[in-house]
């Protein structure tokens, strides 16, 4: 049996999957916010749970905000701050004498949905997160490719492809950078640009709802969404020709994204003929506490 724990912005999730991905328990709890040792002792306490639904030990897996400096060790880039700076697996390894593993949220996504997912089928997959945040992992055969700086498939915080006179230089990212991807693919990013163009505050599914309402404004706003999120994934095909890309987080429920982005990258893809499948997510929300177990396979 695998152990895993989904640590979010909002609420701490943890799994029980036996060896073939059926999940035995799922539980979860609200993440204690701001205050470190308190998502410490939140963790531990769903990790009890788990092991005694096993009637075993257990090592853990666990999906992170952000990434663990490969030259410190120390937390880095997680939105809940309260992370930044901490050496939180060897802190986790020693309130639960257990050895622990950690992987970015969104390599997990990845990696569930390369094992047992919708590319498991799948040499080469690239996950993409479009919600809060935008950001990526890759699986190759079923694995988690990693590298020596700890920001594979951060293609986020790269500057969008192909811009336009109007996108230039772009919005202001969190990161210190203008104009980088998640400034334009996130949730927030869908909002602030309808904003711009029509001075109307709406969030993204209102934007969806608007557009497949006949709204011309809200329209406008996702067929420029839906071109940005072409250019971007065509510059990964580019770079990876990965066998499939699978969306995941907020914006991954837009159902004519399948469609119509892998119609619109064909312009920016450097091939004749562009074979990548663009498909949703077999898990869902699950996918990122599925893949934190499925770091122990």
């Amino acid at each position: 049996m695998l152990a895993g724990v989904d640590l979010g912005g909002s609420k701490i999730e943890a799994i029980l999957l036996d060896g073939n991905g059926k999940a035995l328990l799922r539980t979860r709890r609200p993440t204690p916010a701001g205050d470190y040792q308190a998502t410490l002792e939140t963790i531990a306490g769903l990790h009890r749970e788990l092991e005694a639904h096993a009637a075993q030990q257990l090592p853990l897996g666990i999906g992170t905000p952000g990434s663990r400096s490969p030259a410190t060790g120390l937390m880095r880039n997680a939105n809940s701050t309260c992370l930044n700076g901490r050496d939180l697996q060897a802190d986790l390894e020693a309130l639960l004498d257990r050895p622990v593993r950690m992987a970015n949220d969104a390599d997990c996504f990845t990696l569930s949905e390369a094992v047992d997912g919708a590319g498991r089928d799948a040499g080469m997959v690239f996950g993409v997160i479009i919600g809060t945040g935008t950001g990526g992992g890759i699986a190759v055969n079923g694995r988690l490719l990693g590298g020596p700086n700890a920001v594979t498939g951060e293609w986020g915080h790269n500057p969008l492809p192909w811009a336009r006179d109007d996108e230039l230089p772009g919005p202001a990212c969190w990161c210190g950078k203008d104009g980088c991807i998640e400034t334009f693919l996130s949730g927030p990013g869908l909002a602030a640009e309808h904003l711009r163009r029509t001075g109307q505050a709406l969030p993204g599914p209102d934007i969806v709802a608007a557009a497949a309402g006949g709204d011309a404004e809200a329209e406008t706003t996702l067929a420029r969404y839906e071109d940005r999120l072409a250019r971007g994934l065509a510059s990964i095909i580019n770079v990876l020709d990965p066998d499939v890309i699978i969306l995941g987080g907020g914006l991954s429920g837009i159902t004519r994204l399948y469609e119509t982005v892998p119609r619109l990258w064909k312009e920016y893809v450097f091939s004749d003929v562009c074979t990548t499948a663009l498909r949703p997510p077999a898990h869902g929300d699950s996918s990122g506490v599925r893949g934190a177990a499925w770091l122990w396979r």
